[in-house]
């Protein structure tokens, strides 16, 4: 017989998966269109810098959908807040890339911004390779 604390935990962690799915989708459906995410949400158009604020609103939707997926406990360092931080910013210095090399869009910290969030995902990516070494050395 399943306890009720195990069977809330089930039904939690099944509306958490719910949530991480409707999140990620909508912030893929963000960066493919947001002019028709916008319309079908508010009812309004997007213009001038909306359609780039959609998609970083988008990655930013994927991020915390990563976060919230529901999953074991970690035991690599490779926590759902840890896919996340690297997942959003190595996707928005990827986006923030294309608009400063292919779009007309460039302002003044730009680039700093794509160093920094380049910057951190590539710290993150480096600690995710030497914990996973660690823990397979330990093994």
């Amino acid at each position: 017989m399943v306890s009720v604390s195990e069977t809330s935990l089930q039904n939690q962690r099944k509306i958490l998966a719910f949530a991480a799915i409707v999140e990620i989708g909508t912030g893929l459906a963000l960066i493919v269109d947001p002019a028709i995410v916008v319309a079908l949400l508010v009812g309004a158009n997007l213009s001038g810098v909306g359609p780039v604020l959609g998609r970083c609103f988008g990655i930013a939707l994927i991020a915390l959908g990563l976060a919230c997926w529901p999953g074991p406990p970690p035991t690599n360092g490779d926590s759902p807040a840890f896919r996340a931080m690297l997942a959003y910013n190595a996707l928005i210095a990827l986006y923030l890339t294309y608009l400063g090399t292919l779009g007309s869009l460039r302002g003044f910290l730009l680039w700093p911004a794509v160093a920094i969030h380049a910057l951190v995902a590539v710290s993150l990516m480096f600690t995710w390779r030497s914990t996973r070494r660690r823990a397979t050395a330990l093994d």
